[in-house]
């Protein structure tokens, strides 16, 4: 009876060498920076729920989709497109809108891939520190790092930084360098198209609103994807996210193009109607050019489609360009 226990632990103590080992030949822990956290990976997550569209498709084109129980934060607030809804096939919607700490729970989550006011609150219920110690651990979304702490302009360098790290978090870096460098690659070929920008357009970004227009600040996405279609986001000054604007501070600064955020139950075409229908806003150049520029919501927001949206804004910005 002895002998049997003793090689039932030497089997034991084996396996769990070989596991170490295994671990460690991997490059595990991993550390990465996550706002201004430092997290600590001792192996790879095997059961990751993502939160909102954009961060969604970023795990899925990673090839995370076996790594995961389930997402969060789609239906409730967007319409996922076709393709992505074929993608998801078969991985559950834990919550249609933001997760409850219950909900992670009781998917057996050890990973939530999330950010601030993406699937996320400052003071809410779900948040790193109420996770880590039910052993689920939180990467948050760079750009909105900005909601918790002192942060630049957004960029490009924010999405690569997020592909890199998910790709050190769950060992697959070269998923990772292959999908910045064919963004690299695809705004390369923009700023050779459009060239030397002298004079850049006037860009205003319309998310939603009637009252006051909810839209893009320096902190924000779209800034970035202006900038690299060669244009200036006319809220450039204003240092903070997703934010609330005045219409008065709108025609003020009389944008010459208008970028529209299209998801949700209100389209793209009836936010333009809402836009047009404004007596306050007939004299503002886009207005008048009816100059729209219409962005799904996954590519306005951080993700894999980033250098596709630049590209989108600048055929609006600079027709002719694209015309040759």
């Amino acid at each position: 009876m002895k002998r049997f226990v003793c090689l039932g632990t030497l089997a034991l103590t084996l396996a769990l060498l070989i596991g170490v080992q295994a671990a460690q030949a991997a490059g595990y822990p991993v550390t990465v920076k996550s706002c201004n956290r430092s997290v600590t990976f001792e192996r790879s997550p095997q059961h990751a729920v993502s939160n909102d569209v954009n961060l969604t498709e970023m795990m899925l084109a990673l090839g995370l989709k076996p790594r995961m129980v389930g997402f969060t934060g789609i239906s409730g607030w967007k319409t996922g497109n076709a393709a992505l809804r074929r993608q998801l096939a078969g991985l559950p919607e834990l919550a249609r809108q933001y997760p409850s700490v219950e909900v992670l729970v009781q998917a057996g989550a050890d990973f939530y891939f999330a950010g601030w006011n993406y699937g996320m609150r400052v003071g809410g219920p779900v948040t790193p520190a109420m996770l880590a110690p039910l052993g689920i651990r939180t990467y948050e979304l760079s750009e909105s790092c900005a909601h918790v702490m002192p942060r630049g302009a957004a960029s490009f360098d924010d999405v690569y930084t997020d592909l890199l790290n998910l790709g050190r978090i769950f060992d697959v870096e070269p998923a990772a360098h292959a999908l910045i460098d064919r963004m690299k690659t695809q705004l390369d070929g923009l700023k050779r198209r459009i060239g030397r920008v002298s004079s850049p357009v006037r860009t205003f970004v319309y998310d939603s609103g009637e009252g006051t227009p909810f839209t893009a600040g320096r902190l924000a996405m779209p800034t970035a994807l202006i900038e690299a279609a060669g244009g200036r986001n006319v809220m450039d000054d204003i240092a903070q996210s997703w934010t609330s604007v005045s219409w008065e501070s709108v025609v003020e600064r009389n944008p010459q193009a208008i970028v529209i955020v299209d998801y949700s139950a209100i389209t793209a075409a009836q936010k333009i109607a809402f836009l047009l229908d404004q007596p306050a806003l007939r004299q503002v150049d886009a207005i008048r050019a009816r100059r729209f520029i219409v962005l799904p919501y996954d590519a306005a927001t951080p993700g894999i489609h980033n250098a596709e949206a630049a590209q989108t804004i600048a055929r609006g910005l600079y027709p002719k360009a694209f015309a040759k």
